[in-house]
């Protein structure tokens, strides 16, 4: 009710208007804090309703099955709404960034990559949220090298912020004659994608760009002109790059959100170490820091060493069945 309160007042100041991006942000998170609001006081409506029932004393045997149905139905949707008070991070909200990398080994963890890639599409999908792949480097035999996807959805970078970290597979290799078993790693690294409006302001004498033609696989040219972007921001030497088959504009704005969401990324790690620096240890997603195993040989399990959480259905989870994951680590770090 504060956000709102503070919300509706910065909507009713004269020159509100005056930045009409600002506005639009503001305006959506104004009408989806009141969308949520009013789920929640409908719910304590109905509860409130099922308690004044149930201090009735001359309810039959009819009324009390259908009561106990509706505080069944009741108790569902308030485990589903108590789900999202998890979210408290700032930027829990907003649209997220996945970016994932081959560990070393060759052709065993470009598979491993891009089965990591799959497991993530088919969760963005079975949520409604829209996705786009940003820039992909195919490897020469099987696999990706790297792949970077938007994700757009409500709660998006809520949901996908704890995967960010070293993901380990354990199985026996395809790619083997001897059929051995292998350890590979992928490092995945999730970022917030934010308005333009939230994020923080870059001086174009920082930035140094580069333009030329978005290769497909196989190296043919994906199109004729030169659309496909590399920025680097000459100050943190980080470096960004966006081949998709867009415009060249739109890469160009791509690339800065990321960069922007990076640099917004180096800053909360700064804090982060300052805060760890008194309180201990602190998590990164970087290599050396593996959050999670996937073994499929020579039993079956998934297990996330920062929870202790873990499910022997390997399959489900590999085709995109992570909500129990997302869920155990939203409940540690609350």
């Amino acid at each position: 009710m504060v956000e709102i309160k503070n919300l509706e007042q910065a909507t009713s100041e004269p020159d509100f208007w005056l930045d009409q991006k600002k506005a639009v942000v503001v305006g959506k998170r104004l009408e989806a804090a009141k969308q949520e609001t009013d789920v929640w006081q409908k719910l304590l409506a109905e509860i409130a309703d099922a308690e004044e029932l149930v201090a009735l004393e001359d309810l039959d045997q009819q009324m009390i099955d259908t009561l106990a149905q509706q505080v069944k139905q009741l108790t569902t949707r308030l485990d589903g709404l108590e789900f999202y008070v998890l979210f408290n991070g700032p930027y829990d909200r907003a649209d997220a960034i996945i970016s994932i990398h081959a560990g070393t080994g060759g052709v065993e963890a470009q598979d491993w990559a891009q089965m990591l890639e799959r497991m993530y599409s088919r969760f963005v999908e079975e949520r409604g949220w829209q996705m786009e792949i940003i820039d992909r480097v195919l490897a020469n035999e099987a696999g990706i090298k790297r792949v970077m996807i938007s994700v757009k959805g409500a709660w998006a970078y809520g949901h996908l912020r704890s995967e960010s970290g070293v993901h380990r597979l354990v199985r026996i290799s395809p790619f083997d004659a001897e059929q051995l078993r292998q350890t590979s790693f992928a490092l995945v690294e999730v970022l917030p994608d934010l308005p333009e409006t939230e994020a923080m302001v870059i001086s174009e004498t920082e930035l140094e760009w580069e333009f030329h033609r978005a290769g497909g696989p196989g190296g043919q040219n994906v199109n004729k002109v030169s659309s496909a972007v590399r920025l680097k921001h000459l100050p943190s030497g980080i470096v960004v790059e966006c081949r998709s088959e867009r415009s060249q504009h739109q890469n160009r704005a791509m690339a800065l959100s990321i960069l922007r969401a990076k640099l917004l990324e180096r800053q909360e790690a700064e804090k982060l170490e300052d805060i760890g620096k008194i309180k201990g240890k602190v998590e990164r997603a970087e290599w050396g820091r593996q959050i999670r195993s996937y073994v499929l040989q020579p039993y079956q399990m998934v297990k996330d060493h920062r929870t202790n959480y873990s499910e022997t259905d390997t399959t489900a989870v590999l085709d995109g069945e992570i909500m129990g994951f997302v869920e155990s680590h939203l409940r540690d770090k609350r």
